[in-house]
């Protein structure tokens, strides 16, 4: 009995050694980056990105949960600008977004915030190709402590999906022709011309 106990007390150490001298090889942020190519200039696709009023155009989480509720604060557009979410759904909880770099039409940063589970930034950067425009969207997370390290191995998992889904959806809308205003239609041949009135003297 105590053999088997000496053994159990030996695994525990070696497997709490391994997870904490682990960690310490461990990366100490969580950077998740997917990209795509699409066929619009870099400007329309900044001003869809650069916009968070536009976010649930392209957003990967929207069909979560068709009833997520947005708010917006601060400026129409650039720093400053905040997108504030709520949702019943675990999956997409509650939490805020806010920009905190803008430059048209090549990058722009976000802070995001989570409530209890911390804050990350989610950018995205635009560099034009002979496509049109690559996007690229990244996700950063600082990871502090020993579980949120090991953590942050399965974030690329988490998250590289979501990102993938958005951007398909991105590429869609930013493909899509701008709706043209309709010419105006001259009188027909046919249509009677009103005579012109005399001065009056």
């Amino acid at each position: 009995m105590l053999t088997a106990l000496k053994w159990l007390f030996y695994l525990i150490a070696a497997i709490a050694l391994t997870v904490v001298g682990g960690s310490f090889l461990l990366p100490a942020q969580a950077v998740v980056s997917r990209s795509i190519d699409i066929s619009a200039p870099p400007e329309k696709v900044f001003a869809i990105v650069g916009d968070l009023r536009r976010f649930r155009d392209f957003s990967p989480w929207a069909d979560l949960d068709p009833d997520i509720k947005y708010t917006f604060e601060g400026p129409e557009s650039g720093v400053g600008q905040t997108m504030k979410w709520s949702s019943d759904n675990t999956d997409v909880g509650s939490g805020s977004q806010t920009i905190v770099k803008f430059e048209p039409s090549d990058f722009v940063e976000s802070q995001l915030a989570f409530g209890m589970r911390g804050k990350s930034t989610a950018s995205f950067d635009l560099v034009p190709s002979t496509t049109g425009t690559k996007v690229t969207w990244t996700f950063n997370s600082n990871l502090e402590g020993i579980p949120a390290k090991w953590f942050g191995l399965m974030f690329d998992r988490w998250i590289g999906a979501d990102y993938e889904k958005g951007l398909a959806k991105l590429k869609m809308v930013a493909e899509t022709p701008e709706p043209t205003a309709p010419e105006p239609i001259a009188p027909s041949a046919s249509e009677p011309v009103a005579p012109e009135q005399p001065a009056q003297q």
